[in-house]
């Protein structure tokens, strides 16, 4: 299983990083949370700060490009294997600091990626 950072957690079960951490869940894949607002989702805290997490796979965020590069980083020193870009988060600049890193940095979506088997 794939331990996930989710950047940009929500407990709005409306929002897709919501619905991102509900079929990670399902699929058994770990989660973390960090968001911009104080709160839970399916009983996991939502962290404001940048924890010291270990052993992350991925990071899938869900923040607008104009949000990221305060969390750049502390993305990097995560070391994941790879970073997900889902729509709307496309990042040129960042996707070129983790290649450099030998991070993989993937435009996708993590919802179809769970859905066809491809996480």
């Amino acid at each position: 299983m794939k331990r996930t950072l989710i950047l940009g957690a929500t407990s709005n079960p409306s929002r897709y990083a919501y619905l991102a951490a509900q079929k990670l869940r399902t699929y058994g894949h770990p989660i973390l949370l960090i968001g911009r607002r104080k709160g839970t989702a399916l009983g996991e805290e939502i962290h404001l700060d940048k924890p010291d997490w270990k052993d992350v796979d991925t990071v899938t965020l869900y923040i607008n490009p104009s949000h990221q590069p305060e969390y750049y980083d502390y993305i990097i020193s995560l070391n994941p294997k790879r970073v997900i870009f889902n729509p709307g988060t496309e990042n040129s600049e960042f996707k070129s600091m983790l290649a450099f890193k030998n991070i993989i940095p993937i435009e996708g979506c993590t919802l179809v990626m769970l859905s066809i088997g491809q996480y």
